[in-house]
């Protein structure tokens, strides 16, 4: 074993043999994994500033659908297949390409009038929840708030 270990050495210093030992691997995966730590803990605080930035324009695109809605549409509630359908007197055009769902950040709705427990609203009103924090479940959650500018986005994770 000994003569083996003389013999690479000997070629590797003659030039015959190319490559890196074990050491000089291992120290560069470990100098490329401080450097992944620092990007990871770098870009760490990105997802959720993104999350927000959607919240707020998904909540503005849905605000102003509704809004041109409402004024073409002066004697016809606002619903969620209105604005995914259109009316006839639009000719069936949509409002909005399809209802945003960034869950588990956040859901948006449209109130019944009756609202959440605790928490009455108009009906017809867009309503955001960001409630349970990163974990919003759209179809079981009852924790919605009146939609009222991006504001309303604040604690989105």
């Amino acid at each position: 074993m000994t003569n083996t270990l003389h013999r690479l050495q000997h070629q590797r210093d003659a030039g015959e043999i190319d490559g890196f030992t074990l050491l000089e691997v291992l120290i560069v995966i470990v100098v490329l994994g401080i450097l992944a730590a620092v990007v990871i803990f770098a870009l760490g605080g990105i997802s959720g500033k993104t999350a927000v930035a959607a919240c707020e324009a998904d909540g503005a695109t849905i605000s102003t659908a509704m809004s041109i809605f409402k004024n073409q549409n002066q004697n016809v509630a606002v619903t969620t297949a209105g604005l995914l359908n259109g009316t006839t007197a639009n000719g069936n055009s949509s409002y909005i390409q399809s209802w945003p769902n960034n869950t588990p950040h956040y859901a948006f709705a449209l109130s019944t009038g009756a609202g959440a427990p605790g928490n009455a609203t108009a009906p017809n009103q867009l309503e955001v929840s960001i409630i349970p924090a990163g974990n919003v479940n759209a179809a079981t959650l009852t924790d919605y708030n009146p939609y009222v500018g991006p504001a309303s986005c604040v604690g989105v994770i």
